[in-house]
């Protein structure tokens, strides 16, 4: 574990380098450029040029992912790298997207698995065809038999569980916990985490892309069981609709979730969210287009056959005035 710091620690200054920020719109489209973190004269790479893509899960609506790729077009930019990005939330389809991206000859793949099983064949195919994949976000306990060279991402078990920590130092009660995707085996981890260290938590699945349902479900919750005294969700825009359920439900229920946007961020600030477990996704994409680099042009591999941790790291009333400015910049 202490190893596995230190090289987060390392990663996190190289993160630094960057010299290009591409901010996300909501669907993670580029809307303007801005001076990346650290700042720094930079120069990009003299490798030769190459073609790596990144395939992920995100939903329409998600922002969780702008930061993600920001991360990966700021590596990208410094390591003459042309980023090619593709999402859906359908893991049969993502598994197509993945074969697309193998047929078409890239480089190098990043890969989120939040259902390992549909996406297993084509990750294979990149394998044996000697195309370096490394995953990131999801699936820390499937990546390694499949063959993938490196994750980048937070242990969500383990994420959970200093939630549900938490939780019980601090004196909740009856908690919630609300899966927005039904099957996902990071979101279902974080909950089994969460009651772990927690017990008296329930479990609630909501439809995630659909965030007035997800307001009314958890308000529906809230009226049903009063004696509810936390709620916690999965991701940002989710706590954001806990906290007006609240208000529908008139509740007196506190807010903590894993995740940050600026508004989350904000909230924090004011007082309406207790915490936030942060995962770090701008790291999460830096590093895995600035590690599958690494690997292609000089054979480096990272984390010693282990994951490299970007979480959990706690946000919260003490250290939100530091944070908050990352945030607003689409980096934390």
């Amino acid at each position: 574990m202490r190893s596995t710091r230190r090289v987060v620690r390392g990663l996190a200054l190289a993160a630094a380098l960057g010299v290009v920020l591409a901010a996300c719109s909501s669907q993670g489209g580029r809307q303007e450029e801005a001076a990346a973190p650290g700042g720094g004269g930079g120069q990009t790479a003299t490798t030769p040029r190459l073609t790596i893509a990144m395939i992920t899960h995100q939903a329409p609506g998600d922002t969780f992912w702008d930061k993600v790729r920001t991360g990966a077009e700021v590596a990208a930019a410094k390591d003459n790298v042309e980023l090619k990005y593709n999402n859906d939330p359908e893991a049969a389809r993502q598994a197509t997207l993945i074969q697309n991206a193998v047929d078409s000859g890239v480089d190098g793949i990043a890969v989120t698995m939040s259902k390992p099983e549909p996406l297993a064949p084509a990750i294979k195919a990149a394998v044996d065809k000697g195309i370096p994949v490394v995953a990131i976000n999801s699936g820390i306990d499937a990546w390694k038999p499949l063959g993938i060279k490196m994750y980048f991402g937070s242990d969500e078990t383990v994420a959970g569980e200093s939630v549900g920590e938490r939780l019980t130092k601090e004196g909740a009660g009856k908690a919630l916990c609300v899966i927005q995707e039904q099957g996902s085996v990071s979101l279902e981890a974080r909950c089994a985490g969460v009651k772990s260290t927690h017990p008296t938590t329930e479990n609630l699945v909501v439809n995630g892309v659909d965030l007035p349902s997800v307001r009314s479900t958890i308000a529906a919750k809230l009226q049903q069981d009063p004696s509810l005294t936390h709620v916690v969700t999965l991701g940002a825009p989710f706590a954001l609709a806990a906290l007006e359920s609240i208000a529908d439900a008139g509740s007196s229920a506190k807010v903590a979730t894993f995740d940050l946007n600026s508004d989350a961020a904000q909230a924090i600030k004011d007082g309406k969210i207790v915490f936030s477990v942060d995962q770090q996704p701008y790291v999460q994409g830096y590093e895995a287009v600035d590690a599958l680099w690494l690997n292609l042009t000089n054979g480096n591999d990272l984390g010693g056959g282990r994951a490299v941790l970007t979480g959990p790291s706690f946000v919260d009333s003490t250290n939100i005035d530091q944070i908050i400015t990352y945030a607003k910049n689409n980096t934390r």
